[in-house]
């Protein structure tokens, strides 16, 4: 680093500005053209008094304000470095000193070094003539002492690398006179010390030499040639020695920009006048067109007032006789509003998260305009209804800064486009487009569209069946929306919930692990819980009812007569019984549900087929016509029972039905065909036959015993009744059509006294004392007295005596159950049906 205190540069005083706590403060390096790229220029730290690492922390950025970057600021060791090749002449021409200006942005908080850095000139360029020779015709007669100005030679180097002296080449007649004006500028004058004469020497060839003073020394030469002439004793002069102009910059080519005029008082050749630029700089040659002839000058290429604000013009007007004057035309450039401003961005906070507080710094840049007074004044301004608002500091930079929340879930991007305007005349517009991404934050939970679902899975479904799936939205995106799906822990019947239903973690898909059965377990619930994927993560809840559907899997089952009983059930039926005589009533019931319950009875065989009937709802077997004598001893029923599921399912029961007279004669006639079917089963054998005859010796037994009670009959305190074998009628507070809400299977209620055994027929009889009949064992609504059986029998005495005798006693209940041990008999109130009934009583 060279610090700049010497060649009257001194020290740049450190400004200080505070504008919303913006700090700006300008330092000045300086560096020589030609160097390497990679130079370096000075280490900023020790200057600007920063830490080693502050450059780097606080995102330090070097912007310069030429169209070029030379420079580049290396943040981790605070090296000023050149970035390119500087040549000064290119860059300053001859405007001395040469500065590029920069500015070191350092950002939270923002603070701004101008940094102004002098381009000093070393000695890379020769001088240089315009022209590889001159010719100069003089007159023979022109007096000695006589000036004859030569084009000095141009070096686009400055101070000592600039032209520092000329040298002729020796000669007798001509001298050489340099003189230097007060800008620095060497005027040369060829000056003739011997008078000429044309006759010993009509030419002349000399060698003007131009030497530099840098170090080594460069020398350009040029080569005179002289050509000695008749009298010509009038010099060309200008009507102005000067001419000032003002010219647009931008103006078109060929726009007039002064008209020279010169005049001489020779006559002939001596009075043809030339012009041509005297001594102007190479830009001159490049912008503007001098007519040799007319003296017109015109724009030739292009007037850029950021570039050159003004032009000096030297011109010579040169008779034929070679003679010369000499003018100066001032062109003064005006600045036109050609410059749109530029938005340069410094730095941008992108992706920007969406809970980043307010003040959040977005983006900073700066804004340019080459041009000059209010045509490069500048005003800023951004697109309206946006969460963002831009603050103005100094020196034209300004800060986009959040102003109001931001939320990702509306929009996930902002194209936030910056105008700049000028205040010239036009004004003119440039517009510069921001995009910011708004980073996502995990600040939504899964939301599932309702709060609870249900769903249906039919009984019987195989294990691992995909029953339905549950879905759950969240508005975060990438790992914010990415769900997982599990169960809450929790019980179903008498397992864990997790035994029964699965979740796919990923889909949400609910999968049946076990085969359900609609019989045991209806409906059950379980929460499926999503949780996201963020940091912390969010979770939500569903809760989902699964409802079992039935299935016609259970086929109908026979109460009455009971299906599984190892023996066939018999009803007795009076053969004087009339046509519609209610037989008995088969009951069955359905483990199924809904229409998969609803029965109908069928009679499907019969050994006399137009005897029976049976109702198709209700199961009650009756009497198609009366019986006659021609009718069997005993009647064999297939009944079947059909549900009404898809395909439907069935069961079959076989029921016996005996006419009888009277108890004995039915017993009798049920031995018969008992011996018969034994005798239809095949060969007895020895173990039959024992059975066989303990069951006749138990018949035996069983006839004396009713002769006796016969004989006990006589006596009115011991005697009984044996009622005729016919049903009661139905209780009077039971209505008709009750069905059964879960079955279906019966449609009417009846009331049956059933005395039950526990064997086949051939197995015992047992002899019961008569009793009052009763609906209802302990029933206390339904009194005995208002009893009275149907038919056309009446009640003896003996009885009602017996029955008012029997009132209030508590042992009536009890004498009407069955005994435990022997067979018993039980009245059925709800359905009118005997479970495993073989015989039937009252008592």
């Amino acid at each position: 680093m060279e610090a700049c205190f010497r060649n009257k540069q001194g020290l740049y005083l450190l400004l200080l500005f505070s504008v919303s706590r913006v700090v700006c403060i300008s330092t000045h390096y300086s560096v020589s053209e030609e160097k390497k790229s990679g130079s370096l220029v000075a280490n900023v730290l020790e200057d600007l008094k920063l830490g080693t690492r502050e450059l780097s922390v606080r995102r330090a950025q070097l912007v310069s304000k030429s169209t070029k970057q030379y420079f580049h600021l290396d943040t981790h060791s605070g090296n000023l470095l050149i970035n390119d090749k500087i040549d000064r002449e290119a860059l300053c021409s001859q405007t001395d000193p040469c500065l590029l200006l920069s500015e070191i942005v350092l950002q939270n908080p923002l603070k701004i070094y101008d940094i102004e850095i002098q381009i000093e000139d070393v000695n890379d360029n020769t001088p240089k003539f315009s022209k590889k020779e001159f010719k100069l015709n003089i007159p023979e007669n022109v007096p000695t002492n006589t000036k004859f100005p030569l084009e000095s030679a141009q070096d686009t180097d400055l101070d000592k690398n600039s032209v520092q002296n000329y040298t002729l080449s020796p000669n007798e007649h001509f001298w050489l006179e340099v003189k230097s004006d007060e800008g620095g500028n060497k005027y040369l004058d060829l000056l003739l010390v011997k008078p000429l004469d044309r006759e010993e020497a009509a030419e002349f060839e000399l060698t003007l030499t131009a030497v530099d003073g840098g170090v080594p020394q460069k020398t350009g030469t040029v080569q005179i040639n002289i050509n000695v002439l008749d009298i010509n004793d009038n010099f060309p002069h200008f009507t102005h020695s000067e001419y000032k102009v003002r010219l647009k910059e931008n103006s078109p080519q060929d726009t007039l920009v002064s008209q020279v005029e010169a005049r001489d008082l020779d006559f002939g050749s001596n009075a043809q006048i030339t012009y041509s630029f005297d001594l102007v700089p190479e830009s001159i040659h490049h912008c503007f067109h001098l007519n040799d002839i007319t003296g017109a000058i015109t724009v030739l290429g292009q007037i850029d007032y950021e570039k050159e604000t003004s032009y000096d013009m030297n011109i010579r007007a040169t008779d034929g006789g070679g003679l010369s004057g000499h003018c100066k035309v001032l062109v003064d450039v005006e600045d036109v509003n050609d410059n749109a401003p530029e938005v340069s961005i410094i730095s941008i906070n992108s992706p920007l998260p969406e809970d980043s507080p307010l003040e959040t710094l977005v983006a900073l840049f700066t804004v340019t305009d080459r041009d000059s007074g209010d045509n490069g004044r500048t005003v800023c301004s951004m697109d309206i209804n946006l969460p963002f608002v831009l603050k103005p500091t100094i020196n034209n930079y300004y800060q986009l800064v959040v102003q109001s929340s931001l939320d990702r879930e509306k929009i996930t991007e902002y194209n936030i486009t910056i105008t700049a305007i000028d205040r010239g005349s036009p004004r003119l517009t440039s517009t510069r487009i921001i995009n910011v991404q708004i980073l996502d934050v995990n600040d939504n939970p899964p939301l599932f569209e309702n709060p609870s679902l249900e769903m249906q899975i039919r009984e019987n479904n195989i294990p691992g069946l995909l029953i339905g799936s549950v879905h759950a939205a969240d508005l975060d995106t990438e790992r914010n929306a990415k769900l997982t799906y599990s169960l809450l822990s929790g019980k179903i019947a008498d397992g864990p919930v997790a035994s029964y239903i699965s979740v796919n973690s990923e889909t949400g898909n609910l999968y049946a692990l076990r085969s359900l059965d609609y019989e045991l377990i209806k409906d059950f619930k379980v929460t499926v819980r999503a949780t996201d994927g963020g940091s912390p993560p969010l979770a939500s809840e569903v809760i989902v009812r699964f409802v079992v559907t039935d299935e016609n899997d259970n086929a109908p089952f026979f109460l009455y007569p009971l299906q599984n009983s190892t023996s066939p059930c018999s009803e007795l039926v009076p053969k004087s019984a009339e046509a519609g005589y209610l037989v008995t009533k088969v009951v069955a019931v359905d483990g199924d549900s809904g229409q998969n319950s609803w029965l109908s009875y069928e009679l499907l065989k019969a050994t006399d087929p137009g005897l029976f009937s049976i109702g198709a709802q209700n199961g009650e077997v009756r009497t198609r016509r009366p019986l006659n004598e021609r009718d069997t001893s005993k009647q064999r029923l297939m009944i079947v029972v059909r549900d009404n599921g898809l395909p439907p399912q069935t069961s079959t029961a076989v029921l016996n039905v005996l006419p009888v007279d009277g108890f004995s004669e039915p017993y009798m006639k049920a031995v018969e065909v008992s011996n018969q079917e034994h005798e239809e089963d095949g060969t007895l054998t020895l173990s039959l036959v024992i059975c066989l005859a303990a069951v006749s010796f138990v018949f035996l037994v069983c006839i004396v015993l009713f002769a006796v009670i016969k004989i006990y009959k006589k006596d009115p305190r011991g005697s009984f009744i044996a009622a005729p074998p016919h049903f009661p009628p139905a209780r009077p507070d039971i209505p008709e059509n009750c069905t059964d809400s879960q079955s279906g299977s019966l449609s009417r209620s009846y009331h049956y006294d059933v005395c039950l055994t526990g064997g086949s027929l051939s197995s015992e009889f047992r002899f019961l004392r008569p009793l009052i009949p009763v609906f209802s064992v302990g029933d206390p609504n339904i009194p005995v007295n208002n009893w009275t059986p149907s038919g056309s029998q009446d009640i003896p005495e003996h009885v009602k005596e017996r029955k008012s005798r029997e009132q209030g006693r508590a042992s009536l209940s009890e004498d009407s159950a069955p005994r435990s041990g022997a067979p018993g008999c039980t009245v059925n109130q709800a359905t009118g049906a005997n479970v495993n009934s073989d015989w039937l009583s009252y008592q």
